[in-house]
């Protein structure tokens, strides 16, 4: 099988990783019989050049949009989203579709879609710069953008104790993201992911609890930005929260419609109850260090190493969109 992984500029941002990463995924791909060719794209010119060049069979995309955008993923909802445009070629695609993926960007449609369906999320708002009105919100309350991933917008101000805290902090996301804020109800206690591969009927569910030693935590016990992404976050096992967890993602998976690969982040509640905080589409997969190698491995741990781990992974991910495709799996 031929997998096209399409990266650019926002691959980083929006997706697994950068382009390291994405070479990473590439090996694990050919390490396990299978052709993998990387497509960096800048421009949705090239990204089209590319999709007409052809020569795959499937597609692992990093990029929920063409962006020049290296930081952030922005708001881009009038803009091109490229599982829209493998929907509409009929190109087979690895990930969940372009309706759920732009359902998970915004965090506040994630929360309402949630909450539809039963599931527990915090009770949540968005909330503008502009609004006159936040009458609505409880203290404390946790201030967000709406459309990020890895904690970028999340510092020690993200905790808000009262209206002149949360005014602050909006207008401040609004200034460097020029995006609404989200804003939850605080959840003070202990922090899980859940890592899901595949789909159902075999799908896993892999839980891990998320600590950071207690002397890099702030004011509050928050996972801030300076946090992510520097080996700082640990994956150990979930105990005996792993079963309310895994049942929680999974919950979350199905209200969503998630798709063969996709991590659920979840929290403990000032009432010990767990609640969805984000559902992340395209998990990083930086070898050893995002979250999702490491769950893997947690689960998943072989004679031949961490690196290997990572293979079956990518393997699982592969395989996994594949067959909803009918591809044929090695």
């Amino acid at each position: 099988m031929r997998v096209l992984l399409l990266t650019g500029p926002g691959g980083d941002a929006q997706g697994w990783g950068p382009m390291d990463v994405t070479e990473s995924v590439a090996g694990a791909i050919a390490a396990s019989g299978d052709s993998a060719q990387i497509a960096f794209v800048e421009t949705e010119a090239a990204f089209f050049a590319t999709l007409d060049r052809g020569g795959f069979d499937i597609v692992w995309s990093a990029l929920y949009q063409v962006t020049d955008n290296e930081k952030y993923i922005g708001t881009n909802a009038d803009g091109l989203w490229v599982a829209d445009v493998f929907d509409q070629r009929g190109i087979p695609y690895i990930g969940s579709s372009s309706e759920t993926m732009k359902a998970m960007i915004d965090k506040f449609r994630t929360h309402d879609v949630l909450a539809a369906r039963g599931v527990r999320v915090p009770a949540h708002h968005l909330v503008r710069a502009t609004d006159a009105d936040v009458s609505a919100i409880a203290y404390p309350a946790f201030v967000k953008p709406m459309g990020e991933s890895r904690s970028i917008g999340v510092n020690d101000d993200s905790v808000v104790e009262n209206e002149d805290q949360l005014r602050r902090q909006v207008a401040w996301i609004d200034r460097e993201f020029h995006q609404p804020a989200l804003v939850e109800d605080f959840l003070p206690g202990d922090e899980f992911t859940v890592l899901l591969v595949g789909n159902a009927p075999a799908q896993e569910c892999l839980p891990g609890l998320v600590s950071v030693a207690s002397h890099h935590y702030g004011r509050h016990k928050v996972l801030r930005a300076d946090l992510r992404g520097v080996g700082l976050t640990k994956i150990s096992d979930a105990g005996a929260r792993g079963a309310d967890a895994s049942a929680l993602a999974a919950e979350a998976a199905v209200a969503m419609g998630c798709l063969d690969h996709v991590r659920i982040d979840v929290k403990t509640g000032a009432d010990g109850q767990l609640r969805v905080m984000e559902v992340n589409g395209i998990p990083g997969l930086k070898p050893r260090k995002s979250w999702g190698p490491q769950l893997y491995t947690l689960h998943h741990q072989s004679p031949e190493g961490d690196l290997e781990d990572y293979r079956q992974l990518v393997k699982a991910v592969v395989d996994a969109g594949a067959r909803r495709f009918n591809l044929p799996v090695r």
